[in-house]
């Protein structure tokens, strides 16, 4: 239905690194041989010479130097480079660790106080993460004088070990993250109540929805605030929206979106019914109109990438909901709360319903849907998922999609 497009992916927020020596000398210049004397005449022939051969100089035998033998340098062995050993994620976290506590003694030494910030959870063990968090590093300790912020990144692979010796020995961090929900439920009782520091500090924490900062309310108190928690922004392909004419997605948080003429909410609603109107089948038609063909789509209007998908929830909240058996085989019930029910009906109305607007699973594990990569395929006109994506989304442009 179409050839290649431009990808324009608008995203809310970004994140965000990259010796040649040469050498020579010149050879020694090689002695030049002294002249060879002229041989001597016979004594019979040593007449007096006259006035006028006095005066004519005898000719000399030209002097030839004898050649040098040119002196080959004998080849040396190339001595191979032996390969740097690469180390495990324990011997590189091990390593991080020291230089961090090398970088809390200094700063000790120096009158300081030094907070350590461990990171190595969750995201933000990339290299060009971690310059990031450098220069957020750098930029705080120039614009003060009484604290030294030190970052430590361990490898993922070895985080929560590291971690948890780190505590156990009475030596843990003072900040910690990026880290998800599974990341700090794996260090439940070992958060601390920052309620009293955020009353002292007078900080407002009206910056934050509401919600989000009562997500981190639990028994021990308020044990984080929602900064940079996995942010998530809706990618979208604008030339999807055009064939149709259908509005972009608001760009600001908070805006409302033109649909049919009329202003109304962007909310999940409104997002769905966008939805249904970019899923598309062989002949054209989209999700609401009649003649649509649910069993021969060609592109879907959201593709919930990765761990944005409900189908997730059972990982996430693992413990969290009863699953009972009925007196019957196959009769189960299963008991969650109400949110969490209505997000998982959602999605299965969007795969399965009479109006579907999301790709089943066979459909997005297909070749021509990217392999479950759906987005990147060009196949779904919106995809909601963490920034982290970004990463991957030049594959895009360079496929000339």
């Amino acid at each position: 239905m179409r050839n290649k497009r431009l990808l324009s992916i608008i995203g809310l927020l970004l994140i965000g690194s990259l010796l040649l020596a040469a050498c020579g000398g010149a050879a020694e210049p090689t002695a030049a041989p002294a002249p060879a004397e002229p041989a001597a005449t016979e004594a019979s022939a040593a007449a007096e010479p006259t006035a006028t051969e006095a005066a004519m100089e005898e000719p000399t035998e030209e002097v030839m130097e004898e050649p040098t033998e040119e002196v080959m340098e004998e080849p040396t062995e190339e001595v191979a480079a032996e390969p740097e050993a690469t180390l495990t994620a324990e011997e590189q976290a091990a390593q991080a660790s020291a230089a961090a506590a090398e970088a809390v003694a200094a700063a000790e030494a120096s009158g300081k106080t030094p907070i350590r910030w461990f990171v190595g959870l969750g995201t933000g063990t990339d290299p060009q993460q971690i310059e990031a968090q450098q220069a957020v590093v750098d930029a705080f300790n120039a614009s003060q004088d009484e604290i030294a912020l030190v970052l430590e990144v361990v490898p993922y692979d070895a985080g929560r070990d590291t971690l948890a010796t780190q505590i156990a020995s009475g030596a843990g961090p003072d900040i910690i993250g990026p880290v998800g929900w599974g990341g700090s439920n794996a260090f439940y009782g070992q958060w601390l109540d920052i309620s009293q520091y955020i009353e002292e500090s007078g900080f407002d924490t009206s910056v934050f929805d509401p919600a989000l900062v009562d997500s981190y309310q639990t028994e021990e108190g308020q044990v984080g605030l929602p900064f940079a928690v996995f942010p998530s922004a809706t990618y979208y392909i604008p030339e999807m929206f055009d064939e149709v004419g259908l509005e972009y997605p608001p760009q600001n948080y908070g805006d409302s979106y033109m649909l049919d003429g009329e202003e109304v909410d962007w909310n999940w609603d409104t997002f769905t019914e966008v939805a249904k109107r970019l899923t598309i089948d062989i002949n054209g038609f989209n999700s609401t109109e009649d003649g649509f063909d649910p069993s021969q789509i060609v592109q879907v209007g959201y593709s919930p990438q990765w761990q944005t998908n409900p189908n997730y929830i059972s990982a996430y909240v693992a413990g969290s909901v009863d699953i009972v058996d009925g007196e019957e085989k196959g009769s189960y019930s299963v008991n969650m709360p109400d949110s969490w029910m209505e997000a998982v009906n959602w999605a299965y109305d969007g795969m399965y319903g009479d109006q579907p607007w999301m790709a089943t699973g066979p459909m997005s594990a297909a070749p021509e849907f990217g392999n479950g990569n759906l987005f990147n395929s060009g196949k779904a006109a919106m995809a909601v998922t963490p920034l982290w994506y970004t990463c991957c989304l030049g594959d895009l442009r360079d496929a000339g999609v």
